[in-house]
């Protein structure tokens, strides 16, 4: 026993060493070990600094809080909750974003359930155009509509160029030319497609036999409506009205193009004017708001899941595939549909490019069409932008940001995404494969311009080692790749999971490390869900305006940031022209992913 008792050390460095090999060969648990730390400081600290700033004394309020700077108060709680102004900054924009909210859902619920039932369980003529036509407008900038509804009903209140009907003669109240209405309305023709889609997958899953055999039995069509078909379509239903719900509370182009005319705040405008204001303890207060929120939504919205499970079909394939015959209401259901495409992508796209090619709203003589708000070298009235679109180097400069740094981001992204699911699924059942996969989730429970509001608070000033970021591309870069996180590590995940072990083991016995797996066999293999990890956030970061809005300085200016610039110094045709840009490139860019992924967003409803 005493002889052997030297030969522990020994033993426990060739442990350590045999170890250290290991993890050369298969660093899984080491990649995620430094992924988790990356994401706490990207993901879980700029939650935490938000929270921190709400409750500290922020420097220039010291007399008001009647407190020293960076100590710990209620200040922020109570001047947003309690004080004189609490109505202005917090009460009066929750009710009006609950006022928002509720009218967009119904409206979408309205007429993407009508769409879904249209082009899944009829015979409509042109079922496959109209599935793929009908999800087009959620590829345009949510703020097209906002300024194809100033195009046309813009008055005199706001100042500038009026709108078409004012142009003719044709008085525009401010009801509808600004405030809730126009919000919900344009909103509704944005997010509708959600709706669409997940009602038609849902009614593509229910058994038409199920229905059929209510009705032999004597239910009329509103009891068959509601004890089969509604609860088999309530996992969807709820998801739709939370995922609209979720997505309207971090909007801000709509709200703020509609509703800044009239004093009609929401929380996310109402963050943002904060901001402005270097209000910082009240910003963070409001943010904080808004992530509770956003993460109680998602939360009910997986619960309400969980519990629906239940409600499950059992049919044939051809069972759910038979649709009912519209007969004489064949084809004016088809016009019903092509008025609602026609309402969500012709009227607004034709209505911007009018307004870019006509002096005088509502005047379509020849003399009155003109192209100097595309390529004029001198506009009168234009201080700031006095040439057109195309000329000078505001939108070309504008352009190459968004490329570069959206694609800079969407690359790091699609990477990222594949690792984590690498790690998670290889190491499944660990602490750091479930830390992986909730935290690269989180992001979407925060709304984009809370979660903005958060990276700001986090990246402003110096921390330590790290810098200040703010007006610098890595911030931006970072914040949309964590925001599009949650989309590209679902993607991998899901990926890795149908992809067994053999083929890097087979590499691996071959004496093939880490890198060469990688490189030679795991990224090769999924190339599909690679280029879309990279590509779908491309697209988004493109029309991102709420995430970047308040990230963005003049050496950092993006396309859409660009355009709701020009909307605030009151140059709505130039405006109207750089949305026109970022659609022509989100619709480009939409159809090259389909290209690639060989993928249709309708596939699912028939399309």
């Amino acid at each position: 026993m005493a002889v052997a008792a030297p030969a522990r050390p020994a033993s426990r460095g060739r442990r350590v060493l045999y170890r250290a090999r290991v993890l050369l060969r298969d660093p899984t648990v080491m990649l995620g070990v430094v992924m988790c730390l990356a994401l706490l400081y990207l993901v879980i600290a700029p939650l935490v600094s938000v929270v921190s700033d709400a409750g500290r004394v922020q420097y220039g309020d010291e007399a008001r809080s009647g407190q020293r700077s960076g100590s710990w108060t209620g200040y922020y709680l109570w001047r947003v909750f309690r004080s004189p102004v609490s109505r202005l900054l917090f009460w009066e924009p929750l009710w009006h974003t609950a006022v928002v909210a509720l009218g967009v859902i119904a409206f979408a619920l309205v007429v993407g359930g009508s769409m879904a039932w249209l082009v899944t369980r009829t015979n409509v003529p042109g079922r496959t155009f109209l599935a793929a036509a009908l999800v087009v407008p959620y590829m345009l900038p949510s703020w097209t509509f906002a300024l194809a509804w100033l195009a046309l009903f813009k008055n005199q209140r706001s100042g500038g160029q009026v709108g078409y009907l004012q142009g003719a003669g044709i008085h525009t109240p401010d009801w509808l030319a600004y405030g809730p209405l126009p919000i919900i309305v344009t909103l509704g023709l944005h997010y509708y497609p959600f709706v669409l889609l997940l009602f038609g997958n849902a009614l593509r899953r229910i058994d038409s036999q199920l229905e059929d055999s209510a009705r032999i039995l004597g239910a009329g069509g509103r009891t068959v409506l509601r004890r089969v078909t509604l609860p088999l379509m309530m996992p969807a239903l709820s998801s739709a009205v939370l995922l609209v719900l979720g997505r309207v509370l971090g909007t801000f182009g709509t709200p703020y193009i509609l509703g800044l005319p009239s004093d009609y705040h929401v929380l996310s405008t109402s963050l943002y004017h904060a901001i402005r204001d270097r209000s910082t303890g009240v910003a963070s207060t409001l943010a904080g708001v808004i992530v509770l929120v956003g993460v109680l939504v998602v939360l009910v919205d997986t619960r309400l899941v969980r519990e629906q499970r239940r409600f499950v079909t059992v049919g044939g394939k051809g069972a759910m595939d038979r649709r009912a015959d519209l007969r004489r209401w064949r084809w004016p259901a088809c016009a019903a549909a092509l008025a609602v495409f026609a309402a969500g992508v012709v009227v607004p796209v034709l209505t911007l490019l009018l307004s870019t090619i006509t002096k005088t709203p509502g005047v379509f003589s020849a003399g009155n069409f003109t192209l100097k708000y595309w390529i004029g070298t001198d506009i009168p009235g234009a201080v700031g932008f006095p040439h057109g679109v195309l000329r000078g180097g505001e939108l070309w400069e504008a352009a190459w940001n968004s490329i570069r740094i959206v694609g800079s981001a969407s690359l790091v992204c699609g990477l990222l995404g594949l690792l984590i699911g690498y790690v998670v699924v290889r190491g499944d059942g660990s602490r750091v494969s479930a830390f992986l996969r909730q935290v690269s989730f989180l992001p979407y429970l925060v709304p984009g311009i809370a979660f903005a509001a958060a990276c700001l608070s986090l990246f402003a000033v110096r921390r330590g080692p790290v810098p200040a970021l703010y007006g610098t591309i890595t911030l931006l870069v970072l914040v949309l790749v964590i925001t599009h996180l949650p989309y590209s590590s679902r993607s991998g995940i899901s990926a890795m999971m149908q992809l067994g072990r053999e083929p890097e083991e087979a590499a691996q016995i071959s004496g093939a490390r880490w890198p060469t797996r990688m490189v030679r066999i795991i990224i090769p293999i999924q190339r599909g869900p690679l280029v879309t990890g990279v590509v779908l956030p491309f697209i988004s970061g493109l029309k991102e305006l709420s995430i970047v809005i308040m990230l963005t300085t003049s050496g950092t200016q993006l396309l859409t940031t660009l355009s709701i610039g020009l909307v605030d110094y009151g140059y709505t045709q130039l405006a109207n022209g750089v949305v026109l840009v970022i659609a022509l490139l989100s619709f480009t860019m939409t159809y090259l992913a389909q290209r690639l992924t060989k993928s249709s967003l309708a596939s699912g409803i028939g399309g």
